[in-house]
C-alpha cells in the first residue's frame, strides 16, 4: 500500500497542497470520541484544520472470513469515531474533513468463491447470499460511501504473483481509484495554497 500512499501524495501536491501539510509516515494520530486517538495512513492538515484523512488497507488469504469481519468493523468504527469527535468539537471548527478508504484484496480462487451464509434466526440481506469475499468487500466499500461514512472508496483486486509489479483490477466502476482520486483532488484543491 506504500505505492498507493505515494501516488496519493503526488496527486495532492499536484492539486496545490504543500508537502509539509501531507503526513504519511509520522504524526498520523487524530483525536477520537470513543478512544483517545486513532492513527490514520495519510492525513492532510493545514493551519490546524484537518483537510483529509485516508485509510489504506489490504488483505491476502487464506483466512478471508475472520479478516473480513475485522476489516469491516475497523473501517466502520474508525469513521464513527472520527465523525463523532468532529461533531463534539475535537477537530475542525469550520472545515468538514474528507474521509477516504482504499481497499486492496488478493485476487485468487478463494476470494472469488461463493461463501455460505448462516441464517439460524433471520435471513441475511439478499446481496450477501452466495457472494464471494471479493463481492462482499465491493458491497462494503460501496455502502461505506452510500451511508456517508467515507466521502469516497476504492476497491482493488491484485493477484499475489503480479501485484508486486503494480498490476491490479477494479471490478466496480463506482469504486475505481480514478473516481477516488478525483474526489480527493477536488476537495483538496479548495484548500490549496496556490
Amino acid at each position: 500500500m506504500v505505492g498507493f500512499c505515494e501516488l496519493i501524495t503526488h496527486l495532492l501536491v499536484d492539486a496545490g497542497i504543500e508537502p509539509a501539510h501531507i503526513f504519511s509516515r509520522q504524526s498520523l494520530e487524530l483525536p477520537g470520541f470513543f478512544r483517545p486517538t486513532k492513527e490514520w495512513d495519510l492525513l492532510v492538515v493545514r493551519e490546524s484544520q484537518l483537510i483529509a484523512a485516508i485509510e489504506l488497507k489490504s488483505q491476502v488469504g487464506p483466512s478471508f472470513g475472520n479478516n473480513f469481519n475485522n476489516r469491516t468493523e475497523e473501517a466502520m468504527g474508525t469513521a464513527l469515531d472520527l465523525w463523532t469527535a468532529y461533531r463534539e468539537g475535537a477537530l475542525n471548527k469550520t472545515v468538514q474533513p474528507w474521509l477516504g478508504y482504499v481497499f486492496l484484496l488478493e485476487d485468487c480462487a478463494r476470494s472469488r468463491l461463493p461463501v455460505r451464509v448462516v441464517e439460524p434466526h433471520f435471513k441475511v440481506l439478499p446481496e450477501f447470499v452466495n457472494a464471494s469475499y471479493a463481492q462482499r468487500y465491493e458491497l462494503f466499500c460501496r455502502k461505506l460511501v452510500r451511508e456517508r461514512h467515507y466521502n469516497a472508496a476504492a476497491f482493488l483486486l491484485s493477484a499475489r504473483d503480479s501485484g508486486l509489479d503494480g498490476r491490479f483490477s477494479q471490478p466496480a466502476d463506482d469504486l475505481t481509484f480514478d473516481v477516488f482520486a478525483r474526489a480527493l483532488v477536488a476537495h483538496a484543491a479548495a484548500y490549496s495554497t496556490e
